[in-house]
């Protein structure tokens, strides 16, 4: 694909319009844009033609993918269930050696077992699984062939080998990052499959099974089994040897698979480097002022692409095979276009699934616009403009008595730049806040940096609550932090709101009130609080004349908000009286929804897969540079 420059599709920042909130997809109800084949437009045919000309290009993947579950689910069967389909080949199969069966018992079962795990590589287009499964269908097919007799068994493998060797261009999609402890995730669940398995090998031939094991000794077997042991049961005649090898089948691919993943060359995900730190602060310092996020794009959990010419860059983390950017692209609109084709580029390379997290309305108009991509609002974000703000008022009545009885309890508050404290101070800070974490990991993506105190970060914003009689303990009189990023040279951007569970209620809005009050000496003007998710249904939802529709919506955001904090965040917010500026997810389709939704809920650190922290190696050495990542594949900008 030709590169193209900055700016060609797109010369302006687009103007809002006025549509409809959460419709933010294509202006006007133009037709989704598409990018064009590099050989001109692709001929359509309809009818018996195009059932004759197969499926296109882009949905074979998918439908080897299916195709694939049904061969390796028919494998299984052959291995398990000798009778599943009767033979009409008794008279060639007498001929092949007696001792045959057995062992093709257990290829087949294990090609079935193989061929389902590959069938998600296959739907993503990954080279590594179209070779494992090219190499796992023949041997599928003789093991068909001499356990089975079965020639439909044999033509359907080689039916399905057919337009993989066809289709081989369209499986050209990159490895995903990886790490050694897949190898521990992978001994567990094919693990648990095996001994499952294994309970169905063991029961499926009642008629030659000696006695009435129990359940109890059927497990015993199957474990014996997969370590190659002789069990407590027994069969008569050759079905003893086919169990035997079919257990030891199941446990020789788990042990195999799990120390290939523990010793192959690790990749890890990438990283920030120095330089693609530095040239994204060099954005920031020129830029930032647009989307109260963009600092966020500087935490070093993420990976970056930059436009050709390095006027813009996108950010993103790839979290189980989805592609998850967070805000606006950073730097000068008129390059969005560019950096936003090499994101895409970099998903299509990898066969990865892309989503934008937390994007403005207008960041959302162009990546609708640049990529056919839809929109969906996700919630609000508060922004209170400090010129505005004041306690006076009966709307801010629950916020003065709070703060008031609370500077009456002997807390003080201090405001400062990051610069502007002590090793020391920052030290203690940090452990606070880490103590106070009421989660084993730190949650926060798309509005959370990740670190504070950095000495790259100086200009960053904190504020800290104090009592003088605060008693004993590792933060002594600390009893409360706000940290704040900033938005352009005139904001802040809240980050990390952390307290002291023995403190007094009210810390949080103690310390925004004071970090409001001291903005006009430190030169801010707006500050950012937090996100509110679905706050639009939630505020109409409440509302007299409000639909049964959205009232059901409204009652079931209620009922999450017990798990995850949506409305409280909500109320929290409107206490400031903010004003309210929508954010964007964008996806491709609407089935992506729930695994972008997955994906962001472990991005954030709502659902976590990682051990428990008691668990938890330390990192010996920095992690390398990645292998996929686009410095490497030259497409970054020079």
């Amino acid at each position: 694909m030709s590169v193209r420059i900055d700016g060609e599709k797109s010369g302006e920042v687009p103007h809002r319009t006025d549509r409809p909130r959460g419709a933010l997809g294509r202006p006007g109800g133009a037709p989704r844009a598409t990018r064009s084949a590099p050989h001109g437009p692709r001929r359509v045919l309809h009818g018996p033609r195009r059932i004759l000309h197969g499926p296109r290009p882009e949905a074979v993947p998918a439908w080897i993918a299916r195709a694939c579950t049904f061969v390796g689910v028919m494998d299984i069967a052959a291995g398990v269930f000798p009778r599943f389909r009767h033979s009409r080949m008794h008279t060639l199969a007498e001929v092949l050696p007696g001792a045959l069966g057995p062992f093709a018992a257990a290829l087949s079962l294990s090609t079935g077992v193989l061929l389902l795990l590959l069938a998600h590589g296959l739907r993503r287009r990954k080279r590594r699984a179209w070779r494992a499964a090219v190499g796992l269908l023949p041997a599928g097919a003789l093991a068909q062939f001499t356990y089975r007799h079965s020639l439909v068994g044999v033509l359907i493998s080689l039916a399905l080998l057919a337009p993989l060797l066809r289709h081989r261009d369209e499986f050209t999609a990159l490895p995903d990052p990886r790490s050694r402890w897949r190898a521990l995730a992978n001994f567990v669940l094919m693990g648990a499959g095996s001994l499952a398995l294994g309970l169905v090998v063991v029961s499926a031939h009642p008629h030659h099974m000696v006695g009435d094991p129990s359940l109890a000794d059927r497990i015993e077997h199957v474990l014996y089994g997969l370590f190659g042991l002789e069990g407590p049961l027994d069969y008569t005649g050759s079905t003893s040897s086919t169990v035997t090898f079919s257990l030891g089948a199941l446990g020789l691919l788990t042990a195999v698979t799990t120390i290939y993943l523990a010793f192959r060359p690790e990749h890890p995900a990438a990283r920030l480097t120095e330089d693609d730190e530095a040239r994204l602060r060099a954005l920031l310092d020129k830029h930032g002022g647009r989307d109260s996020l963009g600092h966020f794009a500087l935490r070093r959990d993420k990976a970056v692409v930059f436009s050709p010419s390095g006027k813009a860059a996108v950010t993103y983390r790839v979290v189980s095979g989805v592609m998850l950017a967070g805000g606006d692209p950073i730097g000068d609109v008129e390059a969005w276009p560019g950096a936003i084709e090499r994101f895409m580029d970099e998903a299509t390379a990898h066969s990865w699934t892309p989503a934008v997290m937390g994007c403005s309305e207008t960041g959302g108009e162009v990546w609708t616009r640049e990529t056919g991509l839809d929109a969906l609002e996700l919630g609000d974000e508060a922004v209170v403009e400090v010129a505005d703000f004041s306690l006076a008022g009966r709307p801010m009545r629950n916020v003065r008595q709070m703060v008031k009885r609370i500077e009456r309890a002997g807390y003080e508050t201090r405001v400062r730049r990051i610069r502007d404290l002590d090793e020391g101070e920052l030290d203690r800070i940090r452990a606070a806040a880490e103590d106070w974490r009421g989660t084993d990991t730190e949650r926060g993506f798309s509005m959370a940096l990740g670190r504070i105190g950095d000495p790259a970060d100086g200009d960053c914003l904190i504020a800290t609550a104090h009592k003088a009689d605060g008693g004993p303990g590792p933060s002594g009189d600390l009893k409360a932090v706000l940290h704040f990023v900033p938005w352009g040279m005139d904001g802040v951007s809240l980050d990390l709101m952390r307290r002291d569970r023995s403190a007094d209620p009210g810390m949080n809005e103690l310390l925004i009130v004071a970090a409001l009050q001291a903005a006009p000496r430190l030169g801010i003007t707006r500050v950012s609080l937090n996100f509110a998710m679905f706050r639009a249904a939630l505020a109409r939802g409440e509302k007299i004349g409000a639909g049964p529709v959205l009232r059901v919506w409204r009652g079931l955001l209620v009922f999450l908000s017990r798990w995850f904090q949506i409305e409280s965040l909500y109320k929290f917010n409107a206490k400031f009286r903010p004003c309210w500026e929508p954010r964007f997810v964008v996806y491709r389709t609407s089935r992506d929804l729930p695994r972008i939704g997955l994906a962001a809920l472990q991005a954030e650190g709502f659902v976590s897969l990682a051990l428990p922290r008691v668990l938890r190696r330390r990192p010996k050495a920095p992690p390398r540079p990645c292998a996929h990542a686009p410095a490497q594949r030259d497409v970054r900008a020079a």
